[in-house]
């Protein structure tokens, strides 16, 4: 019971009487393993069942930008390539509802867009940047 998160995991009995902050500490990490953390994070029922079809252009925007960028390379985000997640949103925001010269929607690229940025914060919070 040394970390936060253990300290965060054994005060709930109950999962649903979990309720995540929503302004963490900074900091504080929750231990995807911990199983109380985990049942609280719907990804199956909270997300891919809400927008399986919205998610598989998400992903088909990976593979068509990891094919462009990374020609020959097993699918991966080159994360050093690309670095400006916002501006690159918006600019693809700006041409939503149509498709991009690749074929790919532009508001999937947003989304794609959106995800990157998310996981860039998450990741610098992880680091304590």
């Amino acid at each position: 019971m040394g970390s936060p998160t253990e300290k965060l995991a054994h005060k709930v009995d109950n999962i649903a009487d979990f309720d995540p902050p929503s302004q963490p500490t900074a900091g504080l990490q929750y231990d995807l393993n911990a199983a109380t953390f985990r049942k609280s994070m719907p990804i199956a029922t909270g997300v891919l069942d809400y927008f399986p079809d919205a998610l598989a252009e998400v992903a088909r925007v990976s593979k068509v930008g990891n094919d462009q960028h990374n020609p020959g390379e097993p699918l991966h985000w080159a994360k050093e390539k690309s670095t400006d997640e916002a501006d690159a949103l918006v600019r693809h925001l700006l041409d939503r509802g149509k498709r991009d010269s690749d074929g790919m929607r532009h508001t999937a690229k947003v989304a794609w867009r959106a995800l990157a940025l998310l996981q860039r914060e998450i990741d610098a919070e992880k680091v304590g940047k």
